[in-house]
């Protein structure tokens, strides 16, 4: 039964060419875009999840108290003395690793340097995560302070070979480490990533504030595995008890948690110390397209069958007379749309290996399916049979109900619930969906626009900066009188952070007038040079920049306008702050730029003097001079000055691109497969117009034998599916404008929705359907009425 059911699925869709080419791209489109957003979806679930023990590994959080005993913010962050204090006094814990949060650093093999991703750790990290050791023990690995282990990309980086184990390599020019490890490239959808890695004890001896157990400085992280029956709700509570026993508790303490690392990817947003979400609204997003698109391939499928009911209905008569069953009529019919949908999975993967390099370049990203993967089997092919069988379903249901005697007689109702009103509501959902994304898509873009052209504060323009490393450091004088000289830039600074930056928070500053014994504010702080505010171009609002003019310049403040508000100063100029127990004086107060998130207010910022604290080198090109001439410039006089490291020059505007990273990889998807849902929706409608035309062909020939214009027939035949387009837009206009005020209300500096989106979308999708529908409308009015009236 089964080869007769195949052989007779295969002859139709070899005999009906035009429609099973259509349901194999609208299927093929739909599994393959479907397909891909999972692979998305997978990559991001998937995140931090690459360890057997993944569950029971937890980092250690911060809650920062604000205001009103709420807390102001929570960060992965955490001190030194935290660690030992839990692997003391916390049975529950298997392992734990004290790291910091990784930089880039110079790694060298002789002449061969390059400035690589590395980290600091305790040696149980190599219990935490299950590593995958080419070479090396992992038991000793990080045992000598003296030590490094490399992964497999960067020993054949350094030596052209991963058989590198008790060799030599260089670490920021200063220290000969011997290679203890080596390891797999660690997987893109890891927050724990690093080219090499080094022990914590090497940390301490090259680094005081990694050796001095304290609980002011949150610079580092604190990684813990938990026993498997551990009570993480009970865990916590002991947390706390036990940092509250061990330090003097003030309004200014900050409480520790253990929170599922595996979770901080995307559920990362915390209000009030509590969880709310993050990017996995996103990923429920994509889900939600993926399978939108797959279920509108589906309905494109069941339309394109029933489109052809007529030529199949005297065949199910037939079958019935003979004595057939309905139950063999509809495996017949599922075995058809099985086998066409195994046609289309061939389709798309060949579409999904044609446009992934594509995709993976938009999202800079690395997706691949594993096709050796048992996993990625099990899940195409469960997603196929449950595509088939959707797909299949309405269409089996549908051809084997006809009455034999009606279908012989070719007189098949079509005024029945499943006939007509089950396919408008498929028309209208399929159109719901399109709409909805377009008005999404434009309100995307225009969010991402909104938030790209809001200012930043400064001037991003010919402004670039450098690492200040090795000799850069010590000789900063000297590098910024050269390139003075040179004529390549106008001015130069350095200090303690990019002016794109993140931590760097504080909240031990008072001033005077305060209504509170403790500060609860959150700052931010900055360590810099002269010539802070001539380079940047940040907006002055009163006094001056830092100048070697004034000596009492050394204990003097630049403040943001947010801070002023802060501290309550109606003329700040010439005020006191107390900094860290040290009194400091108002000289300048600065407009507040974006130095984080461009998407919320930033903390209020302080700016002080300290040649002493290192790190960004700013540097305002002369636009006198070409950028390629400026660029060789810094490049060449940097190498007379560091020789050993790389000349690394970032361009300030591209550090401000990546914060619009999120919200730009939304764009392009919902652009993306939003126009692949409208493409595969228009094929949808053109099956349903191919099968009402098929239906009403003997009535076209009559009215065209009795006068009736082409006009007039393709009015007849378009009325009612504009119709069921116009019940559409009104449908999904609400709903997206509701859903999309509740996206924007996610972002503190938001857009509004235009009046103009609404009418544009709805034109959009009007237009397309009526174009879609307007060929097959004319094409059928335009047929030969002899062959129609032959019909029969």
């Amino acid at each position: 039964m089964f080869k007769l059911n195949l052989k007779i699925a295969l002859r139709n869709l070899w005999k009906n060419k035009t429609s099973s080419f259509i349901n194999v791209i609208g299927l093929a489109i739909g599994l393959a875009a479907c397909l891909m957003l999972l692979s998305y979806v997978s990559y991001e679930w998937n995140f931090d999840k690459q360890a057997k023990n993944w569950k029971n590994v937890y980092v250690a959080m911060t809650n920062v108290p604000g205001e009103g005993n709420k807390i102001a913010g929570t960060f992965n962050g955490s001190t030194t003395a935290l660690g030992p204090l839990l692997k003391q006094n916390l049975p529950e814990a298997k392992y734990i690793a004290r790291m910091d949060y990784g930089t880039k650093s110079l790694i060298a093999n002789g002449q061969n340097s390059y400035k690589k991703n590395s980290k600091f750790a305790e040696p149980d990290i190599l219990k935490l995560y299950d590593y995958e050791f080419i070479a090396g023990d992992p038991k000793t690995a990080l045992n000598n302070p003296l030590s490094v282990i490399l992964t497999e990309s960067t020993a054949r980086t350094l030596f052209g070979t991963a058989d590198v184990l008790n060799k030599s390599v260089r670490y920021q020019d200063k220290e000969n480490l011997t290679i203890t490890g080596v390891i797999k490239d660690l997987p893109e959808n890891s927050s724990n990533r690093f080219d090499f890695l080094m022990p914590w004890s090497f940390y301490e001896i090259i680094d005081d504030s990694a050796k001095d157990l304290n609980w002011t400085n949150y610079s580092f992280v604190t990684m813990v595995s938990l026993n498997p029956d551990a009570n993480i709700e009970l865990v916590n509570r002991k947390v706390k008890d036990l940092v509250k026993a061990a330090t003097p508790q003030t309004p200014q303490s900050q409480p520790h948690f253990l929170y599922q690392a595996s979770r901080l990817h995307l559920f990362g947003k915390f209000e009030n110390g509590k969880s709310v979400g993050g990017d996995i609204e996103q990923i429920w997003l994509f889900v939600g397209l993926a399978f939108g698109i797959l279920l509108i391939a589906c309905i494109n499928f069941m339309n394109m069958a029933t489109a052809k009911s007529e030529k199949r209905s005297k065949e199910v008569g037939i079958k019935k007379t003979i004595g057939a069953n309905r139950s063999s009529l509809i495996f017949q019919f599922l075995t058809e749309s099985m086998v066409l949908t195994l046609v289309a999975v061939v389709v798309a993967i060949a579409l999904i290996e044609l446009c992934l390099p594509a995709f993976n370049s938009l999202l800079n990203i690395n997706l691949g399916i594993s096709y050796f993967n048992t996993a990625s089997w099990v899940g195409i092919l469960g997603i196929v049979i449950v595509t088939g069988l959707i797909a299949g379903s309405y269409p089996a249901f549908y051809l084997s109900a006809f009455n034999p005697i009606q279908t012989l007689k070719r007189k098949i109702s079509a005024k029945g619930f499943l006939s007509i009103s089950l396919r408008q509501v498929l028309v209208v959902g399929q159109f719901c969906f399109a709409i909805i994304l377009i008005i999404a898509t434009l309100v995307i873009y225009r969010q991402i626009q909104y938030i790209k052209n809001k200012p930043v504060g400064f001037d991003v323009n010919a402004l670039v900066e450098i690492p200040q490393d090795g000799e850069l450091k010590t000789k900063f004088e000297l590098f910024k009188s050269e390139l003075l000289k040179s004529g390549a830039i106008k001015s130069m600074y350095q200090s303690s952070v990019s002016l794109s930056h993140h931590g760097r928070n504080f909240m031990d500053i008072t001033w005077d007038g305060m209504t509170k014994p403790e500060n609860t504010v959150l700052f931010n702080q900055v360590a810099t040079s002269y010539d802070f505010i001539k380079t940047n171009g940040i907006k002055l609002l009163e006094g001056r920049d830092f100048s070697k003019n004034f000596a009492s310049d050394t204990s003097a403040l630049l403040v943001s306008a947010s801070a002023v508000k802060v501290f309550g100063y109606k003329n700040p100029i010439g005020k006191r702050v107390n900094l860290y127990g040290t009194n400091a004086y108002i000289i300048g107060v600065f407009d507040d730029y974006v130095w984080d998130s461009p998407y919320k207010s930033n903390n209020p910022q302080v700016v002080f003097l300290n040649p002493k604290q290192t790190g960004t080198i700013t540097m305002r090109l002369n636009n006198a001079n070409s950028l390629q001439s400026n660029i060789e410039t810094i490049s060449r006089i940097a190498k007379v000055f560091n020789p050993a490291y790389p000349t690394e020059i970032t361009f300030i505007n591209s550090l401000y691109q990546e914060k619009y990273k999120s919200e730009k990889t939304l764009g392009i998807l919902s652009n993306l497969f939003g126009g692949l849902a409208i493409f595969v929706s228009c094929l949808g409608l053109f099956g349903l117009v191919a099968y009402s035309a098929e239906q009403r062909t003997k009535e076209f020939g009559v009215r065209k034998v009795l006068g009736a214009s082409v006009a007039d027939l393709m009015q007849l035949l378009s009325l009612s599916f504009i119709k069921m387009i116009v019940v559409a837009i009104f449908i999904a206009v609400p709903v997206s404008y509701f859903a999309m005020n509740k996206w924007l209300d996610n972002f503190e500096f938001r857009t509004e929705i235009s009046w103009w989106i609404i009418p544009m979308a709805a034109m959009a999708t009007l237009t397309m359907a009526v174009i879609t529908v307007s060929f097959q409308a004319y094409k059928t009015a335009k047929s030969n009425p002899v062959d129609a009236l032959k019909y029969e």
